[in-house]
């Protein structure tokens, strides 16, 4: 509301852009972002659309000027866990543990209360404290058995930080509890069981490997050698007496028709080309 209408339109047509882009195709979202930025560096949307923009390109300290900027024009803390979470991206923990001590935690709404746990116990692991991760995580929040939007997320870190602490059974367990409260596949929680229980999933779309092709190689040569001697045997066909071939057709059509050891058996009466024929070989 602060900008010219036209002005406005474009900046927002940007911010449009960043907000389609950022999952799929991150760089492009960033460059978008930086247009809106250079147009309205001033409206705090812009800044903080901008951080996300370079959080989801791993650019931490540009990320982590942009929300600070953004809380600044806004006063708003609900940027503070994903301020700290930059500060682990900056290979900084520490700080990242001391925002979450922090008296701006208590102004965060639920949501951002359970996101600040989670970043508090990645910095913990950061930090190789695996317990102390796991006890971070240990919260009201996970012991609900209501689902909500977090929900999901915090059974998945909690399983994951369980598997890193050598606690397999646990772990599976609560890979399990992820999935169920995972409906829009946010996690991964079915591969990991999956990986769990010793599951290995195939692509039917791979490449042939070295020795598939050579097999192949092997049975096209195969095909083609039996074509060599169809065509080689059709020749010796064509070479053949017709008189013969004849009296080889009638020779069958006579075993094939009648029984030597049925008592109603009368060999057909040798025709006059099949003496012939037989008159010439002796």
């Amino acid at each position: 509301m602060s900008l010219p209408k036209g002005l406005a339109e474009e900046v927002s047509k940007n911010l449009v852009m960043v907000a389609r882009l950022i999952d799929e195709d991150p760089e492009q979202a960033y460059a978008y972002s930086r247009i809106a930025l250079r147009l309205a560096s001033r409206v705090a949307a812009v800044r903080e659309a901008a951080g996300f923009a370079a959080y989801a390109t791993q650019k931490y300290s540009e990320a982590l000027a942009e929300f600070r900027a953004a809380k600044r024009m806004t006063g708003s803390v609900e940027l503070w866990p994903v301020m700290a979470d930059c500060e682990r991206g900056l290979g900084r923990p520490e700080r990242a543990l001391a925002m979450a001590g922090e008296p701006e935690v208590q102004k965060l709404d639920k949501a951002g209360q359970v996101e600040m746990r989670l970043v508090a116990a990645g910095a913990r692991r950061d930090q190789g404290q695996l317990e102390a991760a796991i006890v971070t995580l240990q919260s009201p929040e996970l012991a609900s058995s209501a689902v909500q939007p977090w929900t999901a997320r915090l059974r998945y870190a909690y399983a994951d930080a369980l598997l890193a602490a050598g606690r397999e059974d646990e772990a599976r367990e609560w890979f399990g509890k992820a999935l169920e409260a995972d409906k829009d596949g946010a996690t991964d929680a079915s591969d990991r069981l999956a990986e769990l229980d010793g599951v290995e999933f195939v692509d039917a779309a791979v490449d042939l490997s070295d020795d598939d092709e050579i097999e192949n190689e092997d049975l096209a040569e195969d095909d083609r050698d039996a074509d060599d001697e169809d065509d080689a045997e059709a020749e010796d066909e064509d070479d053949e007496d017709p008189a013969e071939v004849a009296a080889a057709e009638r020779a069958t059509d006579v075993t094939e028709y009648y029984d030597e050891d049925d008592e109603e058996y009368e060999p057909l009466e040798q025709s006059a080309d099949d003496a012939d024929v037989r008159g010439d070989k002796a």
